[in-house]
């Protein structure tokens, strides 16, 4: 699935032309998407109550949704989908933060995806799909 640990975390400039972010940006995009990986859910509140946009994603289109969810840590998932994060959003991939959490086995972040709306059978490999390849029954259950 998805683990872009690199360091190519900076946010893609959307407009032709536009100029790239400066090394402050940058900075502080990669102190996120560290904290979103981590779980520093403390860290991460402080600046999305501040502002920083919940939707962030790096160079590979992993959101701080995707990066939160693929490494396990649910009340920052939660945090993050409270501050207006959509939790079907897939990468460039196409995988979503519940195919992630079913292909790592992480039923704590599958319950608060689904709860928040995540559709078991968006995104390619599905959440169903990768829960079926990985036997993840609990997650299975909760697809049911």
């Amino acid at each position: 699935m998805t683990d872009n640990a690199g360091t190519n975390a900076a946010p893609s400039a959307s407009s032709a032309g536009q100029e790239g972010p400066d090394d402050e940006a940058l900075a502080l995009a990669h102190t996120l998407f560290q904290a979103a990986r981590e779980g520093d859910t403390a860290l991460l509140r402080a600046y999305l109550d501040a502002g920083a946009p919940a939707t962030l994603t790096n160079s590979a289109g992993d959101s701080l949704l995707m990066l939160a969810a693929y490494h396990g840590h649910a009340e920052t998932v939660q945090l993050i989908l409270k501050h207006g994060a959509e939790a079907d959003t897939a990468n460039d991939r196409g995988q979503t933060p519940l195919a992630g959490a079913a292909f790592k086995g992480y039923t704590d972040v599958a319950r608060v995806l689904l709860d928040a709306g995540a559709d078991p059978d968006a995104g390619s490999p599905t959440a169903r799909a990768a829960a079926q390849m990985f036997a993840r029954k609990e997650i299975l259950d909760l697809l049911a």
